[in-house]
């Protein structure tokens, strides 16, 4: 396939297309406001639905009702207006929906500003909404990574009948980068694959059919024994479908843990490092729920890993996970900026060097 540049938000927003999404429920919010500029465009073209809600709160719940037809449906919006979301994403996660969710994070809390963060990584990790549930949850390092995760987003979603969460911040949105775009999907709704949609009832159906849609359950048996189903769904997920990325740890005396865009600059630092004699690795989480604890585990918990850095653009978030895969058996230090200032390469080697020389 031929290679073409596009911006981060529009390639994006083509490959959830491509992977057969027709419906787009959104609202505008910078950084990625593009998204839903491009499916207004494009929706049409497919035979898809586009439609504006008049906020957040609306365009979850529409999401809510076209996941429950079965169909491949999809919405996108930045941090306060994914928080504004969480209502719906519990109930699409308790309803056990599958469709996609797309936050380029931006600076916070509140308002914050409009450019890149990674602030919101207990919302999405540890689950921003009521009760017990979980998404999967993706954090793409490019543009293209992000293209090939929305490539088979949907048939996670579906297998699991579960809500799948791209955690990218803005700058992935952003930046335009060369791509490959896959082929076009033929997908349609196949009643026989998914029984417990509301595909509609026929002459001929059998007169119990019915497509029950629901996440309330008010006697507390049956509440948990949803609860108990969705347990043994998240325990399926975490068994097969974590991803990580090793970059030059095979023989590291000290490793990065970090993820999205810091993953980058990260591993610019493993390579000016090993230049200078300094044997630097880097682990990257892709998959952020289920994280892969014991891939972080086996990677730093050998002889010859002298400790970790775990870099970030907030206040360590992801780090309560590197602990916990970690479990004190290496020593941890966590280096980032608060809001949207991302750390430089120099200052990432200053504090390798530091731990280096022991301090």
């Amino acid at each position: 396939m031929a290679l073409t540049l596009m911006k981060g938000s529009e390639a994006i927003a083509e490959a959830a297309i491509r992977a057969g999404a027709r419906f787009f429920f959104g609202y505008p919010i910078t950084p990625q406001t593009e998204i839903p500029e491009y499916m207004s465009a494009r929706m049409p073209e497919v035979g898809g639905c586009f439609l504006q809600a008049e906020s957040e709160v609306a365009a979850i719940n529409m999401v809510y009702g076209a996941a429950g037809t079965g169909a491949r449906v999809i919405t996108s919006s930045s941090s306060p207006g994914v928080s504004l979301k969480q209502e719906g994403i519990s109930y699409c996660a308790g309803a056990q929906l599958p469709c996609v969710i797309l936050n380029v994070m931006r600076g916070g809390p509140g308002l914050g500003n409009i450019q890149a963060s990674q602030g919101d990584y207990f919302q999405g990790v540890k689950g921003g909404g009521n009760g017990d549930y979980h998404l999967l949850t993706y954090a793409p390092s490019s543009v293209q990574e992000a293209i090939d995760i929305m490539m088979f987003a949907f048939e996670k979603a579906e297998k699991y009948r579960m809500p799948v969460l791209f955690l990218a911040d803005g700058i992935i949105a952003q930046m335009m980068e060369p791509v490959e775009m896959p082929e076009m999907v033929d997908y349609k709704v196949d009643p026989e694959k998914k029984p417990w949609a509301c595909t509609g009832w026929k002459p001929g159906d059998d007169p119990k059919k019915r497509g029950v849609i629901n996440s309330i359950y008010i006697d507390t048996e049956s509440l948990t024994v949803h609860n108990a189903d969705l347990q043994a769904v998240y325990a399926e997920a975490r068994k097969n479908e974590q991803m990580w990325e090793n970059y030059k740890t095979e023989d590291a005396e000290f490793i990065i843990t970090a993820f999205g865009t810091v993953a980058r600059v990260a591993k610019t630092v493993v390579d000016e490092m090993r230049a200078e004699g300094v044997k630097v690795g880097l682990f990257r989480p892709i998959s952020v729920w289920p994280f892969p604890y014991d891939a972080l585990r086996e990677t730093v918990v050998r002889e010859g890993v002298k400790g970790v850095l775990d870099v970030e653009v907030n206040e360590g978030q992801m780090l309560e996970d590197v602990k916990l895969a970690i479990e004190g058996a290496k020593p941890i230090k966590f280096f980032g900026h608060l809001g949207s200032q991302f750390p430089t390469t120099g200052e990432i080697k200053n504090e390798i060097l530091k731990m280096k020389e022991g301090k």
